[in-house]
């Protein structure tokens, strides 16, 4: 009986979705004074607008890091020239409509949820907050001491720390080394005017993607975007980096800290996106996230939660890591994983159920509005492809066995390690060597 309920949940996850998806009208693509506009029908009364500003880390140094992402929280909590912060807040409130923003390492997002009766008085909110903001400077303060106060919780967190830790030093001197949302010495240094100045400087047409999804007449929806677009400046041409990471060979940089366990955390190569190998390390990244988990925690008892994981952005890498007390057994078990995996290969059993936990969940995130916009904004400016986000469960399809394990050897190789806790818990000869190392032997009792 409990087999029978097993199979019935499962078959609701998949097949509530797929029928979502069935009343969605197909989607299409516009451009509107030289900006592309994606539009995916919802079949749904919600109407979900994002506007992409692209560039991410890419468009401020290291010493202005976390100035985008005050810029962005200052559209609605600074008010507008036309409404203060309460005001602009109260009207939202009435209609229970959202409108806020996000910023990330490849693009920032600016965003409007409401249903579709209320999408004109909506509608107006939006564009103000993004083309007369207000930059109250006393309204600036307050945002800028609560990024403060989030950046002192995120230091005490030993898995932001560790992670933070672990890409500025394999991405030393790039990019990805930044933290968007910034760190004490750089937010603290920002002024209102400067923050508002940077706005000015990436607020333009060259840099924007604008995704709307929900049942919205294509007239209509134009002449909305027209008359929006003419109140944005063109901007210089902006072109989207994308960047290889790759490790020259295997380095190691311990940072000691009184914690209560030890963490490690390592970053190695990934396949660009749009490239052949892509979608196949998306697969073999999550089945080896199972392996490690099985290896490190069940077969070992050296972590309560191990993690290995894919980032896809525009520097895409690997990572692996633990918080342990045994860093030194960690390494060795880790290592001969990988170099099993390369030896044995992923096997068919492995990619099969994979590939169906990976389509399952690629319908369950998506069944708001808010979520397929979402994948529509990241596929299109991390893959240069938004069609992908409505095509990556037949893409995932074609990946072979052969097409995983070409993937993992090229890509899983030299690894950037990062380490805090306790020195003398670790020996970084064994994070650095090339030859995978021996599992230390275990003490005997007397």
């Amino acid at each position: 009986m409990r087999k029978i309920v097993c199979v019935i949940v499962v078959a609701a996850i998949v097949l509530i979705p797929a029928k979502l998806f069935a009343q969605m009208g197909e989607a299409y693509e516009m451009k509107i004074n030289g900006v592309k506009v994606i539009v995916q029908p919802s079949g749904n009364e919600i109407i979900e607008v994002l506007t992409i500003i692209k560039g991410g880390v890419q468009n401020y140094p290291a010493t202005k890091a976390g100035i985008e992402n005050l810029a962005i929280t200052a559209l609605t909590e600074c008010g507008t020239l036309k409404d203060d912060k309460n005001t602009f807040k109260n009207k939202l409130d009435k209609v229970s409509a959202e409108v806020g923003g996000f910023t990330g390492m490849d693009y920032a997002s600016f965003r409007m949820n409401c249903i579709a009766g209320d999408f004109e008085k909506v509608w107006p909110l939006y564009v103000d907050a993004m083309t007369i903001p207000r930059f109250d400077a006393k309204e600036f303060d307050r945002i800028k001491q609560d990024q403060v106060t989030q950046l002192r919780a995120q230091e005490s967190n030993p898995d932001f720390a560790i992670d933070q830790m672990a890409k500025q030093v394999a991405f030393a001197g790039k990019n990805y080394s930044k933290n968007p949302g910034g760190t004490l010495e750089t937010v603290n240094k920002l002024t209102v005017a400067e923050t508002k100045s940077y706005y000015k400087s990436i607020f333009n047409r060259s840099r924007m993607v604008i995704v709307v999804v929900g049942e919205i007449d294509k007239k209509a929806l134009e002449e909305k975007l027209t008359a929006f677009l003419a109140k944005v400046p063109q901007g210089v041409p902006f072109v989207q980096k994308k960047e290889s990471f790759a490790a020259a060979a295997n380095n190691f940089q311990p940072k000691d800290k009184e914690l209560a366990t030890n963490y490690v955390k390592g970053i190695t190569s990934a396949p660009l996106p749009g490239t052949p190998d892509y979608n196949a390390f998306v697969l073999a990244m999550r089945i080896f996230s199972r392996k490690h988990f099985i290896e490190v925690r069940t077969n070992n008892g050296l972590s309560y939660a191990p993690q290995a994981g894919f980032s896809g952005g525009t520097t895409p890498y690997a990572n692996v890591g633990a918080s342990t007390t045994d860093p030194n057994k960690y390494i060795a078990v880790t290592r001969q994983l990988i170099d099993k995996i390369k030896t044995e290969g992923f096997t068919e059993e492995d990619l099969k159920n994979q590939k169906t936990g990976y389509i399952t969940n690629v319908y369950y995130r998506q069944e708001t509005n808010s979520a397929q916009a979402a994948a529509l904004a990241s596929n299109e400016v991390v893959n240069g492809n938004w069609k992908r986000a409505n095509t990556i469960k037949d893409d995932m399809k074609n990946v072979t066995v052969a097409d995983l394990n070409r993937a993992f050897k090229t890509y899983v190789n030299n690894i950037s390690w990062a380490y805090q806790g306790d020195s003398k818990k670790v020996d970084p000869q064994l994070y650095k060597q090339k030859e995978t190392p021996k599992l230390p032997q275990e003490k005997k009792a007397f």
